[in-house]
C-alpha cells in the first residue's frame, strides 16, 4: 500500500511514547487495494483514524467489521495479535486515514489484546467562539472527554480545524512530549522544534518566513511547554494535535513487534515461527 510515514524506524525519543504515523491518503484504488493482509503485532497499540472510504478488519481473536469517515479503531496489541486491514475507496475511489502506533510501558507489553471501535457520531466535538473546532477522540480537552480510554500513554488525539487567519493557542501538558501533523491548509507554529524548521522565540515568530509555514503533510514537534499555538494561513489549517506521557523505557522493535530488549523481540519472532505466539 502506498503511504506516507511521517515519523518512524528511527530514534523515537522525542516522539516517546508514539513510535510511528502513516498517512494513507490516495485517490488511485490500484495505490491501496493491497491493503495489509494478515500479520501479527506485539507490544503496541494502533491507532487508526478514517476520514474517507472504509478499512475492513479482522483478527485473530474472530473480531470482524469496518471502520469508516470519522470512526477509530484503537487495537491494543499487548501479548500478540494477528489481524489484517485491507482499505477501500468511496464512491469517488478517494481513501485517507492515519495510523498511529503507541508504544506499551515493559509492565504492559503482554497484556490481553483487546479493541475499541468509535464510530463518528459518539466522538465529542467543540467549536470554540472564534470557529475553532476540535474533534476529541482520546483524552480531556475544552471541558470534553473522547471515548477512547484505558490507553497506556494517557494520550490526548485532537482533529483541529482553526479559521482562515485565526491565531489560537491550545493548552498541552508541561510533561508530555506534543507533535502536530498539518493535513489541510496551512500555518505558522511557536515553540516547535525539528524536524520543520520553526522559530522557537515567541516574539516576532508572526513575522517569520517559510519554512516556517507549515502546509500540508507537515510535521511538526513541540518544544515542552504549557500551550501549543498557531497562526491559521489564508486557507485555514485543519492538524493532528497528539500529545502523551513518554515511557522513557528501551525500545527493541523490528518490523510489526516492539519489546523492551532483544532478547524479548527474539522470543516473539521465534513463538511465531512455533505457533505459540498467540496467549489468548
Amino acid at each position: 500500500m502506498h503511504l506516507r510515514r511521517a515519523f518512524g524506524f528511527g530514534n523515537t525519543s522525542e516522539f516517546d511514547p508514539f513510535l510511528l504515523l502513516d498517512d494513507f491518503r490516495n485517490d488511485v484504488p490500484d495505490d491501496y487495494l493491497a491493503g495489509f493482509p494478515w500479520h501479527p503485532h506485539r507490544g503496541i497499540e494502533t491507532i487508526t483514524y478514517v476520514l474517507a472510504g472504509t478499512v475492513e478488519h479482522g483478527d485473530s481473536l474472530g473480531n470482524r467489521g469496518a471502520i469508516a469517515s470519522g470512526d477509530v479503531q484503537w487495537m491494543t496489541a499487548g501479548s500478540g495479535i494477528i489481524h489484517q486491514e485491507m482499505p477501500k475507496g468511496d464512491p469517488a475511489g478517494q481513501m485517507h486515514g492515519f495510523q498511529l502506533w503507541g508504544n506499551l510501558p515493559s509492565n504492559l507489553k503482554m497484556t490481553p489484546p483487546r479493541y475499541q471501535e468509535v464510530k463518528a457520531p459518539d466522538i465529542p466535538e467543540v467549536t470554540d467562539d472564534d470557529g475553532t473546532h476540535v474533534r476529541i477522540v482520546c483524552g480531556s480537552f475544552w471541558g470534553k472527554k473522547g471515548p477512547v480510554d484505558g490507553v497506556a500513554a494517557e494520550p490526548v488525539y485532537l482533529d483541529v480545524s482553526i479559521a482562515p487567519g485565526r491565531r489560537k493557542k491550545l493548552p498541552v501538558e508541561t510533561t508530555r512530549h506534543a507533535f502536530a501533523y498539518v493535513f489541510a491548509g496551512s500555518g505558522k507554529f511557536c515553540n516547535a522544534s525539528a524536524p520543520l524548521s520553526v522559530p522557537t522565540e515567541g516574539v516576532g515568530w508572526l513575522d517569520t518566513a517559510p519554512p516556517s509555514e507549515a502546509d500540508n503533510r507537515s510535521l511538526v514537534v513541540f518544544d515542552r511547554g504549557d500551550e501549543v499555538e498557531v497562526q491559521a494561513g489564508a486557507d485555514g489549517i485543519r492538524f493532528l494535535l497528539v500529545s502523551g506521557k513518554p515511557l522513557n523505557e528501551p525500545v527493541a522493535w523490528y518490523g510489526p513487534i516492539v519489546m523492551n530488549t532483544q532478547k524479548q523481540l527474539q522470543e516473539a519472532f521465534e513463538e511465531l515461527e512455533k505457533g505459540t505466539f498467540l496467549k489468548k
